[in-house]
């Protein structure tokens, strides 16, 4: 299990059990695919692996609670099973997550921080589990359409705050509660560059801030490159998310940003 202060950067290594996900659908849908990345990704380092059973890519299509049960709780059994590893799972189902916890999941990631239906009580009945919460502008479906904030950092705070206290009001402690920004979800690039830039703000807050930018489009943007070439330019906003104090990085490709912590970690003690 990883301990809760994450005094050592963490990295989340991406499961996609999707056929439409916008870097790697389709690649790992079936089981046996599944936990052969999910032993790879253990071999290169990961501290955790994150299953996703629906895209939440700009646009992409819901899908029902059966289906996602179907592509997520065999492939998070058959790895609790058999991998000394925690695990994951991104949904904002209430159902899979009821279902997740039983079957072993250590966290619930959930872009919608909990507000779905019973999603909320749902998490806080299980005394052992952890949650991270993300900030979204809209939905998955909707996000990209215009967003806008007057002052995003002050909004994200507050938002991520208040879902903080929500937890904490259903009976969750602390020590399980994790926050994310939300790189890309409901944001234009200037948006997520001043978010890296002032990612102090939300570090120096009472709880461990996971930062997901693996491959995304703002990479793209920024490099003018596909979502098979983001690999350094996901690097290099790692290790500034971490500069800045993120203890935990999710990321598609797990060895390299594995290999980039171990440097930045190395230089941030150096520098104490």
């Amino acid at each position: 299990m990883m301990p809760h202060n994450l005094l050592t950067p963490q990295v989340m290594g991406i499961l996609n059990v999707t056929p439409d996900s916008f870097s790697d659908g389709g690649l790992f849908c079936s089981k046996d695919a599944a936990f052969k990345q999910a032993c790879q990704m253990y071999e290169d380092g990961a501290n955790i692996i994150d299953i996703g059973g629906e895209s939440t890519r700009p646009g992409a299509q819901a899908i029902s609670v059966q289906e996602e049960l179907d592509r997520v709780i065999p492939v998070l059994s058959k790895i609790h099973a058999e991998l000394p590893i925690s695990i994951s799972v991104d949904t904002s189902k209430a159902t899979v997550m009821r279902e997740a916890i039983a079957a072993g999941a250590y966290m619930i990631n959930d872009v919608m921080a909990l507000r779905g239906d019973n999603s909320l009580a749902t998490v806080a009945a299980s005394h052992d589990v952890h949650v991270c919460l993300m900030h979204i502008q809209g939905t998955p479906r909707t996000m990209q359409h215009k967003p806008h904030y007057d002052n995003v950092i002050d909004e994200i705070k507050t938002f991520l705050l208040e879902r903080v206290q929500a937890c904490l009001g259903a009976g969750m402690t602390s020590d399980h509660i994790m926050i994310d920004p939300g790189f890309g979800f409901g944001k234009t690039v200037a948006h997520n560059l001043l978010l890296i830039q002032q990612l102090h703000l939300l570090t120096e807050l009472d709880y461990p801030v996971l930062v997901g930018v693996s491959r995304k489009s703002l990479i793209g943007h920024l490099l003018n490159k596909p979502v098979t070439k983001r690999l350094y330019g996901g690097l290099a906003l790692a290790v500034l998310a971490v500069n800045k104090g993120a203890r935990m990085i999710r990321t598609h490709d797990v060895a390299e940003t594995v290999d980039a912590l171990k440097i930045t970690q190395a230089v941030l003690q150096q520098a104490e």
